[in-house]
């Protein structure tokens, strides 16, 4: 699973499965697979799958396709299917899939607002981030309301056994940088669905009093991203991110574990974006220390962003950083599997949660 997500995967058939996205925000450029009874996302689209050792052919009629590595088959592999709800469309005529997306195999993940105050200008946008693409090319709309998040929830759980939900957003102030417009989608969706676990995830707030709210609302774990782990990196490849600086995050962090607890805070990591493995190791040992979870993950490159022709990580770089993650978030007392929602429970990014047994 490590070396697919580093390397990718040619497809014969790339029709297969739920659909997958060129570009836009992510995952883009992957294909949904099932391995070994686990789905994770692998990279499709983009240049290091285009040269893969990996090529997987078409499925037959029981559904399963055979995974060869330089001709040689290593396993079965089977898909997710196309969700139901991507038939349906809301009260008011905007087709469901574009209102909010299959994850993994049972997740649901939207973006509640497709534009963010530093995207404009490529001197303070993330180099990594396609979120106005999928605007652009007319996959989605700009502001999911309230009711239509409630709305294809609740269909996506009926129809499809959607588990939890990730609600993401852009940023739209430097105030409480999405916190109000989560709290509000949230509160609505758990007013249809409530039984349905939410994680949310945006910038840290200006004001701590944003992860009651939060928590009020119905979140029941929360996202921040850190991305990269030290200034130089982050200045380099998300130069307005960065001015939210490592020591907001940490105090964020802290704040956010007393309202929300041990294991319910994660942050995204992006490995091989140029912190070393001993930089994101010891982030990750202060953050399990905090109580929050490391997902971290092996940066994939994007179509039409400043990035998209940026190297995969090296497999073994991989390996030789998520096995010891894995044993750290262990000894922490941290496991994907107490998550209660988010990327992190979700886990089809990354191999992180194989290394944790």
């Amino acid at each position: 699973m490590t070396d697919l997500q580093s390397r990718g995967l040619r497809l014969v058939d790339d029709s297969a499965g739920a659909p997958s996205r060129r570009g836009g925000a992510g995952p883009s450029d992957h294909k949904a697979v099932v391995v070994d009874g686990r789905t994770i996302m692998v990279p499709v689209h983009t240049g290091s799958a285009a040269a893969s050792p990996f090529q997987l052919g078409a499925p037959g009629p029981d559904g399963r396709a055979t995974l060869r590595r330089n001709d040689t088959a290593v396993a079965q592999i089977t898909f997710p299917k196309t969700p139901r709800f991507y038939k349906l469309q809301t009260f008011d005529g905007v087709p469901y899939w574009q209102i909010a997306q299959l994850h993994g195999s049972d997740v649901l993940a939207t973006t509640v607002l497709q534009t963010c105050i530093r995207y404009g200008r490529r001197s303070t946008s993330c180099q990594f981030c396609a979120i106005g693409e999928s605007l652009a090319h007319g996959r989605t709309v700009n502001r999911k309301t309230p009711q239509q998040l409630a709305e294809v929830a609740r269909a996506a759980v009926l129809l499809d056994g959607i588990r939890h939900m990730v609600m993401t957003t852009g940023t739209p102030n430097f105030t409480d940088r999405g916190a109000q417009i989560l709290c509000e989608s949230t509160f609505a969706v758990k007013a249809a669905n409530p039984d349905l676990p939410i994680q949310a995830q945006c910038e840290p707030p200006d004001d701590p009093a944003w992860f009651t709210r939060l928590k009020a609302a119905g979140v029941d774990s929360l996202g921040m991203h850190l991305e990269a782990v030290t200034p130089e990196v982050r200045q380099r490849i998300m130069p307005g991110k960065a001015e939210v600086d490592l020591d907001a995050y940490m105090k964020a962090f802290a704040d956010s574990v007393a309202v929300f607890g041990r294991g319910q805070v994660s942050t995204y990591i992006l490995a091989g974006l140029g912190d070393t493995r001993e930089a994101i190791l010891s982030m990750c040992e202060q953050l399990i220390g905090l109580g929050v979870y490391p997902f971290v993950v092996p940066f994939v490159p994007i179509s039409g962003t400043p990035l998209e022709n940026h190297a995969a990580p090296d497999p073994q770089f991989m390996r030789e950083l998520l096995q010891p993650l894995g044993k750290m978030l262990v000894a922490g007392g941290l496991r994907s599997a107490d998550i209660k929602a988010g990327c992190g429970r979700c886990g089809a990014c990354s191999s992180l949660s194989a290394y944790e047994k």
